[in-house]
């Protein structure tokens, strides 16, 4: 025994003392000479951290990764704390019987992104729109220190998915619309994360990401099916994983997605025979978050179809135990090759020798100091420029003056650093606040505004002048499919906000934070300059120094910008016209000195049909018109006589209001507007002749959407019954709802970002008593119940709880009661269900040892069908359980062991249509 040892010693020595000697390849294959079937095994196997039932698996298992999901952090979450929870992951592995080290993995996705004080650069989306591949080298490198720093070999990035329909909620994650900027970014990521060598402690193992053709799904349903020719999916969706490729990326993940019906984790032609054989990708392709689980409904046969279509290494992540003993059962009976295991191994050895791994296993403490340094924010923050894209601005409305100038600051999102964060920003979700260190766009403006006054009001209800409004608006922080949205118009507050603001005859610069672009053609009319920031992260002021005009705007559009919802999917070639065009971007404010001529700006035909808004970019000084210098036409055909008389709006001189003989009735139908005049100027510039000027067709167009969790303004009604609003008198409490009668009601539309429980809470005031009801089209009904405040204006908050399924719906409020006032409707999360996760939980199995009877519990949701089943560890089926429905709340299942089964460990399997869910028994 002893001279057993002292020969595997030696040969062990032979891999790290002389490592010189040997290539990487020659390293390799002499370890996995060594190795037994079941280490090979545990270096396919990555399991989360907080996964591990003791930490000592690690070694026990031979495990060959660890991961962090979205949210998973040691505690406190610093810097300082990863480095030490990674060095005590890696020295327990170390101890194991080969001393082979682990892998690490995050989503390190924007920067290093789960850890608190990490700077967090802007989504795939806006680095796109810098069309700057060496800055995305070096936001990328910036990414590979801090990563490093924390003791992460690996951070699952860059993600090179072709986002080709705006509804698909991870369309941030992606660099634009085109095979185009998907090469140019994919390269210069690769570069970026794994530099000239991964030796170099400030490099880590990139991965891209998500093989292939996750951008195009129907409908842009995440994890759906991709319908596309092979042509298509080579030219458009592989481009840039040719390249990544090229660059000698370390991994690929598969992606949840199904090309043509079939899905990515069990297709081996695309990651066997094009990906390996043909692109000559030599790494190892490692699966997504529990990915391997919908390639079949039996989960040992989705194991055995992955792993032979060449998953190399799978995100179990929950239960590595149990894939272990069937991947291990799978190879005894002759169902995957050891060739195929070997070669799996192979890989992932490959690129831990390529990380020196092997001679460098922990974490470098000289990389600490730069973690989240000023130079490095000073990156981002140039990111952050050059990421903003100027799509439209009047004469002289920007830049904002340093000096001498009154800037009202308004909108929910202005002070919100998590917001313009968006998903995937310590934690999976993201969240709203100051979720990390970090200059939100209101302290931007704030630092850098000089003798100017900065006024920050939510609702932009100050009532006093002002020089000009900068608005932020957008959407709120979300990831993956809680992103899949239907309606991409901005929500009806903010809408409303914009156009209250530019009633008073305020100048409005809108700011949107976004994870794609938006509808905004019926809000556009109404502003001064629109800025399409995307998701910019921690460096806020970079939106700032752009405003002020320390930096002229350089972002170009990666994506179409679609001009209503029914253009989506809309893309470069495909011959729709777009509200901004692919890479269109003003490259300079515009001004009097840069300006030729007027020329319109935005126009919209409002909900009533009368007349047409046509903005012009500056102020309109001379009206000398005939009607017929206007040609307005309805899906191409003009429409002779229709109009009647033309002013200049009273609320902004820019604006020309076209009133119109005959009311338009339907909101489909495509309006445009032309103009052959010579006689409308401004003090010095006259307006141009143009053809077919889209107007925004907003006559019965759908209500702006509220979403929740979030607060809704009462008055941010679509219709109502009875109601009239009026100003708040107490500080920052906006308008309200009042004149109330019993009967009364008004109708939200409202977008529920995850099912679960809320705690809905109403402030209220007035001289009554009663029982305010909610009802939501889906039948959901609840109330809230309030008492006497004694005043009209002595607000409090009432509450209940009440569970919201996800998806748009229509909120109806109505009054039982009257004498009150309502000022808005706050939506808390209490316990929340997201997408891609089951809404069965608290599952529990009693006793456990068992010897012949056990219970199975469960709380559930939701009313839906599920199995419970036993299976072997090998993941062969033992024995049937239950194959029906359970109710909503409490499940509790009485079941008989089978007597002939034998002692040992088994699994019960828990499988709704959302998630499979796994718990170890013994049998006694």
């Amino acid at each position: 025994m002893r001279s057993t040892l002292l020969i595997l010693l030696s040969l062990i020595f032979s891999i790290t003392a002389f490592a010189q000697t040997l290539s990487v390849d020659e390293k390799v294959d002499s370890l996995l000479q060594l190795m037994t079937l079941e280490e090979k095994i545990g270096q396919m196997t990555q399991a989360e951290r907080g996964a591990l039932e003791t930490i000592t698996d690690i070694s026990y298992y031979s495990l060959g990764s660890l991961l962090s999901g979205g949210g998973s952090t040691p505690v406190p979450n610093s810097q300082a704390a990863w480095a030490n929870m990674y060095d005590e992951y890696q020295n327990i592995a170390l101890n194991s019987r080969l001393g082979i080290p682990l892998v690490y993995g995050v989503d390190a996705v924007h920067g290093h992104n789960n850890v608190y004080g990490a700077v967090i650069f802007p989504h795939n989306i806006g680095l796109g729109c810098t069309w700057n591949p060496n800055l995305v080298t070096t936001i990328n490198q910036i990414t590979a220190k801090e990563v490093a720093a924390t003791g992460i070999d690996w951070t699952f990035s860059p993600c090179i998915a072709v986002p080709r329909n705006e509804r698909w909620g991870r369309t941030y994650e992606g660099f634009g619309e085109t095979a185009e900027v998907q090469k140019m970014m994919a390269s210069a990521s690769v570069i970026g994360l794994q530099g000239e060598s991964l030796t170099s402690s400030e490099t880590i193992l990139a991965c891209a990401k998500h093989f292939v053709g996750d951008g195009g799904t129907m409908n842009g349903i995440d994890q759906g099916n991709t319908v596309v020719s092979e042509e298509v999916l080579r030219e458009l969706h592989m481009a840039g994983y040719i390249d990544a490729v090229e660059q000698n990326v370390g991994t690929v993940m598969a992606s949840y997605n199904s090309w043509n019906g079939q899905k990515l984790h069990g297709h081996d032609y695309l990651l066997n025979d094009v990906l390996k054989e043909e692109l000559g990708f030599e790494g190892f392709v490692i699966s997504d978050w529990k990915g391997v689980d919908q390639v079949d409904e039996d989960y040992r046969e989705a194991v055995k179809r992955s792993v032979n279509a060449g998953i190399d290494m799978v995100m179990v992540p929950d239960r590595y135990i149990y894939f272990i003993s069937i991947l291990k059962s799978l190879v005894a009976d002759g169902e995957v090759s050891l060739e195929r295991i070997n070669d799996a191994t192979r890989r992932i050895l490959k690129q831990k020798f390529l990380l020196n791994l092997f001679e460098e296993p922990l974490t470098d403490p000289s990389l600490a100091a730069d973690f989240g340094s000023q130079a490095h924010r000073d990156i981002a923050r140039q990111a952050v420029r050059e990421s903003s894209v100027l799509l439209n601005s009047k004469i002289n409305v920007l830049p904002l003056q340093k000096n001498n100038q009154k800037i009202l600051v308004a909108g929910k999102l202005a002070n919100n650093l998590g917001a313009q964060c968006g998903g995937w920003s310590i934690s999976w979700q993201g969240s709203n606040g100051q979720i990390t260190e970090g200059t939100n766009i209101l302290q931007g403006i704030q630092n850098l505004a000089e003798t100017s006054e900065v006024i920050y009001s939510e609702l932009g209800d100050y009532n006093e002048s002002v020089d000009v409004a900068v608005v932020v608006v957008g959407e709120n922080p979300y990831a993956e499919g809680a992103g899949d949205r239907n309606d991409l118009h901005l929500e009806s507050d903010e809408i409303s906000l914009i156009k209250r603001l530019k009633n008073k005859g305020i100048p409005v610069v809108t700011v949107l934070i976004s994870g794609r672009p938006m509808i905004i053609s019926d809000v556009l009319p109404y502003t001064d300059a629109f800025i399409a920031a995307w998701l910019p992260g921690s460096e806020g002021e970079g939106i700032a120094e752009i405003l002020f005009g320390y930096h002229n705007p350089s972002g170009k559009l990666a994506h179409t910008w679609p001009r209503k919802m029914s253009q989506i999917p809309i893309n470069f070639g495909d011959n729709k016209p777009g509200l901004f065009d692919y890479k269109h971007g003003l490259q300079q404010f515009s001004s009097l000195a840069n300006s030729t001529h007027l020329s319109p700006y935005a126009a919209i035909c409002p909900g009533d049909g009368q007349s047409v808004l046509l903005a012009i970019s500056d102020k309109i000084s001379i009206l000398d018109y005939e009607n017929e210098d206007f040609v307005i036409k309805i899906d191409g055909v003009a429409v002779p006589n229709i109009i009647s008389d033309i002013s200049i709006w009273e609320d902004d001189e820019s604006i020309l209001v076209i009133a119109l003989n005959s009311e338009l009735e339907s909101s489909d139908e495509d309006l445009s507007i032309s103009y052959i005049g010579s006689g409308i100027q401004s003090s010095t510039l006259e307006l141009e002749p143009f053809e077919d000027f889209y107007i925004c067709n907003d006559i019965g167009a759908s209500p702006g959407s509220n979403d929740i969790p979030g607060k809704i303004q009462a008055e941010n009604y679509y219709d109502m019954l009875g109601i009239q609003t009026e100003e708040c008198t107490d500080i920052g409490g906006g308008i309200n709802v009042g004149y109330i009668e019993p009967g009364d009601w008004m109708k939200y539309v409202v977008d529920v970002k995850q099912s679960g429980i809320y705690q809905l809470k109403s402030r209220m005031s007035g001289y009554n008593s009663g029982s305010l009801r909610f009802q939501f089209d889906e039948g959901i009904e609840a109330s809230v119940n309030y008492t006497s405040t004694d005043g009209w204006q002595n607000w409090e908050d009432f509450s209940t709880e009440v569970y919201l399924n996800q998806g748009e719906t229509i909120m109806t409020v109505l009054a039982q009661t009257d004498a009150f006032n309502i000022n808005y409707y706050d939506f808390d999360l209490v316990d929340g269900i997201l997408d891609n996760t089951s809404s069965i939980k608290d599952i529990q199995v009693l006793p456990n040892p068992v010897r012949s009877k056990f219970q199975v519990k469960l709380m559930s949701q939701s009313s839906k069908a599920i199995h419970i089943n036993l299976y072997y560890m090998s993941g062969v089926l033992a024995q049937n359980l239950y194959h029906g429905m359970i109710n909503t709340g409490g499940n509790t299942f009485d079941f008989i062991m089978n007597s002939d089964l034998p002692s040992g460990l088994y699994f019960v399997e828990i499988k709704d249509d959302e998630k499979r869910h796994f718990l170890k028994i013994i049998k006694e």
